[in-house]
């Protein structure tokens, strides 16, 4: 068995019988263990009773984090004419349509959100094997196909995260940098865990919310009580 380093050995040892705090306390845990040379991203990952495997199980939506997620997130818009225009204007990083969609067809995908007017998706879906398994692919569920390009961009740029229950009913994102005050994650944290509530599917049967933790980037994780993570809102 490997040998475990010192940070690590103390990271564990401070989280050694911790299980199921407030949010207050996990923020609190999580920032006092995030020692990496780095800005670390605090991750939030939520077991949720659902099987995403039948449509009316499936999570999946976009919240906007009150103090956003701390990361530089570059946009690319498939749109042509007044609407590449517009897009380019609120932001966007990369803008095209038959020469963008050659570029991720040759394998470089330079961004991280990918948006598109609803007549350019005949173009893009001919990318969905690629983007599809990135989490890229333009959904109109999800506010990423839409002739409001420019609110668009804006929310990407402007920390909206979006989220989707991945086979195992698992929902993870990164809700902040470990450089945030304590108030903030713990805002971005309430904030996406009533994203997810409100997410609620009509398929779910049971325990909807079985499991809330948060970790740093190179730390440990730690449970939070499901029931003190949800707004009193």
């Amino acid at each position: 068995m490997a040998k475990l380093g010192k940070r690590t050995k103390a990271a564990r040892e401070a989280f050694a019988g911790k299980a199921d705090v407030t949010v207050e306390e996990a923020v609190a845990l999580v920032k006092g263990n995030a020692n990496a040379k780095f800005d670390e991203t605090v991750e939030i990952a939520m077991n949720l009773g659902v099987d995403p495997r039948h449509a009316d199980q499936m999570v999946r939506g976009t919240v906007s984090l009150p103090n956003g997620t701390g990361k530089t997130v570059r946009v690319a818009v498939f749109a042509r004419g007044p609407k590449a225009d517009e897009a380019t204007a609120a932001g966007a990083d990369i803008v095209g349509a038959e020469d963008l969609m050659e570029t991720v067809q040759g394998g470089t995908i330079d961004f991280d959100r990918c948006i598109a007017t609803p007549d350019m998706m005949p173009i893009v879906g001919r990318l969905g094997k690629v983007l599809g398994p990135r989490n890229l692919m333009p959904n109109p569920k999800v506010g990423t196909v839409t002739m409001d390009v420019k609110e668009a961009v804006e929310a990407a740029k402007g920390g909206q995260v979006q989220f989707k229950a991945e086979k195992a009913g698992v929902v993870h994102a990164g809700v902040g940098k470990a450089s945030f005050d304590e108030g903030k994650l713990v805002e971005n944290i309430r904030a996406f865990v009533d994203a997810v509530a409100k997410a609620k599917p009509a398929g779910a049967k049971g325990t909807y919310m079985k499991k809330v933790a948060i970790s740093s980037t190179m730390g440990p994780g730690v449970t939070i009580d499901v029931s003190n993570a949800v707004s009193e809102q």
